[in-house]
């Protein structure tokens, strides 16, 4: 098995634990990226943070094609994408995980505004369709992440529509209620371009959400108080840190598949 790629956002930008690492920076046809390699629980793994220190990137600043395309020039088999996340579901409890299973990113664009994708160009010989049947996350990570989190006695819902919105403003009501009525479970600004970018490159690629406040009136009158916010966001690295250490090992000794068919129009 190649190695693992892990993508952390709010709350995370190192990642706690990881052994001789060393900073790599990856020209691309999409910009230059600087990630982590190093070895963690064992494991050979290759560490993007997608806002970096201080958080000197708002969602609306993340470069989702230099970070995607890096990971593959640098040889990892598989990513698995760590994201804070407002509960739209009331039932989520704050602190607790959600491995999801669907993905509602009906606008498709990066932050930039163009289509969130790699065929920029016509005629392409790699360009085709993400044809997507049994969701967008890849079945064998998404199981490797909750039977690690079972198995740490971390709280988790093994499945459960992300919704990807834009940033770097949080949602207002209405916006809120329209997800829930198409059943996204909680919400993000950045976890949307990741899963598409990797589908297009065949990456097994699986999504796990630490809750860390409720979306607007998704509590009616009761605002998560920024504080709370704060407070569980500074605690999702430990989280995600105690999953990963028992997933990596799993993935490497059942590697996974990707998501889906990529159906391309010229073949070989």
């Amino acid at each position: 098995m190649p190695s693992v790629g892990i993508i952390t956002g709010s709350g995370t930008h190192a990642l706690p634990g990881v052994r001789d690492g060393e900073p790599v920076a990856v020209t691309t046809p999409f910009g230059e990226a600087t990630l982590t390699r190093g070895t963690y629980a064992g494991v050979q793994i290759v560490h993007a943070s997608r806002h970096g220190p201080g958080h000197a990137r708002l969602s609306n600043h993340v470069n989702h094609r230099a970070t995607i395309w890096a990971l593959r020039e640098l040889g990892v088999g598989a990513v698995i994408g760590c994201t804070a996340c407002g509960a739209v579901d009331s039932s989520l409890e704050l602190g607790s995980l959600v491995v999801f299973d669907d993905l509602h990113f009906i606008a498709n664009r990066l932050p930039d505004g163009s289509l969130c994708t790699f065929f920029v160009e016509p005629g392409h010989p790699q360009r085709a369709h993400w044809i997507l049947h049994g969701g967008p996350f890849s079945p064998g990570l998404r199981a490797a992440l909750i039977e690690a989190a079972t198995g740490a006695g971390v709280a988790v819902r093994g499945g459960g529509t992300y919704g990807h919105v834009d940033g770097p403003r949080f949602n207002t009501p209405s916006e809120i209620a329209a997800l829930a009525a198409c059943g996204v479970v909680a919400v993000s600004q950045t976890a949307g371009p990741e899963t598409v970018l990797c589908g297009e490159l065949e990456l097994p690629y699986a999504l796990m959400g630490f809750v860390t406040d409720y979306a607007n009136e998704v509590v009616p009158g009761e605002p998560t108080p920024v504080a709370t916010l704060i407070e569980l966001m500074g605690r999702s690295p430990g989280t995600f840190a105690q999953v990963l250490r028992g997933a990596l090992t799993a993935i490497v000794d059942k590697p996974p598949g990707a998501a889906g068919t990529v159906y391309r129009f010229e073949q070989g």
